[in-house]
């Protein structure tokens, strides 16, 4: 029972220090980028997309959907980069409060 109590209590644990670390990424702001950086992109850890920067040597009328994919990889980019940010401490706090894997996902 006290094994049990001991679970619950980390468990509780995970949830309040996750809700910190969903405001702590919240509050960031990741930057992703493609075609080596002359389309790059500014995102919040939330996912809002804060700015765009488009090297003017790429822009051409008659491609438009290549800068529209180039726009789309950078935003994809910043947003890859957001999820693996919570992924990678989520299993730091996992682990540092001693819970087994997926312990923690339903918070």
């Amino acid at each position: 029972m006290a094994n049990f109590m001991q679970m619950m209590q980390k468990a509780q644990g995970f949830k309040v220090k996750m809700q910190a670390l969903q405001e702590r990424v919240g509050g960031m702001t990741i930057a992703g980028a493609s075609a080596q950086g002359k389309v790059a992109c500014q995102m919040s850890g939330k996912g809002e997309l804060k700015s765009l920067k488009i090297d003017p040597a790429l822009i051409n009328a008659g491609e438009a959907d290549i800068m529209e994919d180039l726009i789309v990889a950078a935003v994809n980019d910043a947003r890859a980069k957001t999820e693996k940010i919570m992924a990678d401490e989520t299993q730091k706090l996992m682990q540092e409060l001693g819970l087994p894997p997926g312990m923690g996902l339903p918070f």
